[in-house]
């Protein structure tokens, strides 16, 4: 039994070190500051959270305990790490795009953070 929790830990790990390599890689050889930022943002969150599912896994399985900090830790990575990047890629449209450069809005006429003013024979 104790063999099969440290292969399934040791997977945990290895899984996380893969995302968190392949994040690297996409930060660096990614083109355009959006695809940069899409590439750590989900490596990130998906390998540091491996391995803190492996470090709560550890806790309860060969310590016989339920690791509290590691779950709020989770959690709060689970949370604040796409929001951030929403926040971050709404800067970038901010400073770099205009409503002319993005492409066609939906059925509201708004993009992301962007106005596009309605063409309206009414108001004429």
């Amino acid at each position: 039994m104790d063999q099969i929790i440290e292969i399934l830990i040791a997977a945990c790990l290895v899984i996380s070190g893969v995302f968190g390599i392949v994040g690297s890689y996409g930060l660096i050889k990614l083109n355009d500051p959006m695809s940069r930022l899409h590439a750590p943002t989900k490596a990130t969150t998906l390998g540091v959270g491996g391995v803190l599912i492996a470090s709560i896994l550890h806790s309860m399985l060969s310590e016989n305990h339920l690791s509290l900090h590691e779950l709020l830790i989770t959690l709060f990575l689970f949370l604040t790490a796409p929001i951030t990047a929403n926040f971050i890629a709404k800067a970038h449209i901010h400073r770099h795009e205009t409503p002319e450069t993005l492409p066609p809005a939906g059925e509201d006429q708004k993009w992301a953070t962007h106005d596009i003013p309605q063409d309206n024979p009414a108001a004429d």
